[in-house]
């Protein structure tokens, strides 16, 4: 029997980047927000400390930050006529656990979506037509402009002290930034990160080819600063430990460096951990959500929350689960085209090139997470596609994040796996290599989707999220283009030894390629093709909010992460300033 406890204003199932936020926001205009995290609790201070924190095998190896798959995991097939099977270790993707979330583990990388990027049908169809895209595409506006977005991007950037250089300020390209950027209201909180020597030789080969080369934005400190909230941050060391690991002296803004301690001095915010949200209980009439059903993990027992607002801000997969568990929309079917809730997951394209020297030296174990150096000459729209047969498209770059001796072991092209060549190779090329890596945006597409596996259930007896994805035809095209404009680069870099790497046709989850998982309770005007409107709030049940890239209708070339901070901030200040005040659909 499960016990019920006192009623709360807000409850928030997941407290990452977006529970964090919302928490801040919420507790700050004087609600009482409950936080319910299935994860253990975690700090700066004793959790991330050194020399534990620079353990390589704990962290990159075994994964100590994720989420345990031996709970809960999800299934995966190709298509439709497969049976999926259970994913029993982390692989394509790192699925993060407890307090702070993948905001804990992630590199800092911090990008704006480029305006087409919210317009990628309309401006499609304006520019191209619908001959270009996949018969069986369901590639959709968002709903909401980069132009309304664009204050909650400086939000986000001001709360993390983003490092960036501003391409286009106003209106008005400006030199050593992102010419393609959407304008900007003001130029970023801090200055670039350091050009290390990898950087420099990709930006000399890249402007020697007419395109537009900078550093890339980074939530990685910097300098000394305090933000906006009155947190201060402390300059990175470049110590090379950013992705899988937490920071040992918070240089690389996560949500309990920022914005959580922040809605703890309200007195507002209550911080629960070890509790695992199974489901949303809803009203007879399933209009009104009116508390969550938990399980608290170290005893056992069953609690029921009762809360005015209930907002989902865990991860995609989460997000979707719950959804789907709890009747909140209709599930999608790919076959009938019908429902919602379930509907366009997309992930990321990479296509790859390596690059080997005999007479340059990179010092590459200094790094950090999102220490790297960019071009968008071939992302979203910023180049003609008329005769190329596909959409959009990918950033460029050159990351430098620090080479972890276990994991980082590049060897040219034709060196044996093992024995003496192998150790010979991996020690002359450790510190003589870099990668080039084009990210690429995925269209969403019929038969990709997210649904409860009929078969597998996980350790609460319910049934495992299932994912069905491959490479779309978009993707494999998009990924040969890029793999050609790789080719140019590399020949200018004069290497002694390459490698050039498009996408695979078969998409597979076991090699790890990105946590940029996306969709499934996308975000748009219609909601006959989207989960929630265009402020997160739920179609069916207005007092949800469904925050986090599960509302990305299609994915982008960026890492995430700055798109989902601008819509948690978004989706706030709709609660706060519109929702507060006449409680119920905020869209007709």
């Amino acid at each position: 029997m499960a016990t019920e406890l006192k009623p709360a204003d807000v409850v928030l199932v997941g407290v990452g980047w977006t529970g964090g936020i919302l928490a801040k926001e919420l507790a700050q205009a004087g609600l009482k927000v409950v936080g319910l995290e299935r994860g253990e609790p975690r700090d700066t201070n004793p959790d991330f400390q050194p020399p534990r924190i620079h353990d390589e095998l704990r962290y990159a190896v075994y994964h100590e930050l994720m989420q345990d798959l031996s709970r809960e995991t999800i299934s995966f097939r190709n298509n439709l006529q497969q049976r999926a099977l259970p994913m029993r270790q982390q692989g394509s993707f790192l699925l993060g656990e407890g307090v702070g979330g993948s905001g804990v583990h992630w590199n800092g990388v911090t990008w704006r979506f480029l305006p087409w990027d919210f317009r990628a049908l309309s401006a499609t169809l304006e520019r191209y037509g619908r001959g270009i895209l996949p018969e069986d595409a369901t590639v959709q506006d968002w709903g909401v402009t980069y132009e309304e977005l664009e204050p909650y991007y400086d939000r986000f950037e001001y709360t993390c002290g983003i490092g960036g250089k501003a391409g286009n300020l106003k209106g008005q390209v400006q030199p050593g930034g992102n010419p393609f950027e959407g304008p900007r209201s003001r130029e970023y909180p801090n200055p670039p990160m350091k050009v290390t020597r990898a950087m420099e030789l990709f930006r000399r080969a890249t402007a020697g080819l007419g395109f537009h080369p900078f550093v890339q934005p980074s939530a990685n400190m910097t300098r000394p600063y305090t933000n906006p909230d009155g947190v201060q941050l402390n300059p990175c060391v470049y110590c090379g430990f950013c992705e899988r690991f937490g920071c040992e002296v918070a240089a690389k803004s996560s949500p309990q460096v920022t914005v959580l301690p922040v809605a703890a001095k309200t007195g507002n915010f209550e911080l629960r951990t070890h509790c695992n949200v199974v489901r949303v209980n809803l009203s007879p009439d399933k209009k009104r959500a009116v508390s969550v059903t938990y399980v608290d993990l170290r005893t056992g027992l069953e609690y029921v929350q009762p809360a005015e607002l209930i907002c989902l801000t865990s991860y995609v997969f989460n997000n979707v689960k719950l959804m789907l568990l709890s009747g909140i929309g209709q599930p999608y079917d790919p076959v009938k085209n019908e429902g919602v809730v379930g509907r366009n997951y997309a992930y990321q394209g990479f296509t790859n090139a390596g690059v080997f020297f005999d007479d340059k030296i990179m010092n590459s174990f200094m790094g950090a997470g999102a220490l790297g150096m960019s071009i968008d000459d071939f992302n979203g729209d910023n180049f003609d596609h008329s005769s190329l047969g596909f959409i959009g498209g990918a950033n460029i770059a050159v990351y430098q994040t620090g080479a972890r001796p276990i994991l980082s072991r590049p060897v040219p092209p034709g060196t044996p796996r093992w024995g003496p060549q192998w150790k010979q190779a991996t020690a002359r090329y450790y510190n003589r290599f870099f990668n080039i890596g084009a990210q690429g945006g995925v269209l969403s597409y019929r038969g990709h989707y997210l649904d409860l596996d009929p078969t597998y259930k996980d350790a609460y007896g319910l049934p495992l999220l299932r994912l069905t994805f491959d490479w779309g035809p978009n993707e494999i095209k998009a990924s040969q283009y890029l793999a050609g404009v790789l080719r140019r680069i590399v020949e200018a870099l004069k290497p002694s030894k390459s490698n050039v790497s498009p996408l695979p046709e078969r998409y597979g989850i076991v090699t790890y390629q990105s946590t940029h998982n996306t969709g499934g309770a996308v975000m748009g005007a219609d909601p006959k093709t989207s989960a929630v409107n265009r402020y997160l709030q739920s179609w069916d049940v207005p007092n949800v909010f469904v925050v986090g890239a599960s509302a990305f209708p299609q994915n982008a070339g960026y890492n995430p992460t700055g798109t989902v901070g601008a819509l948690a901030y978004w989706a706030a200040d709709a609660i706060k300033n519109r929702y507060l005040k006449n409680p119920g659909p905020l869209v007709s």
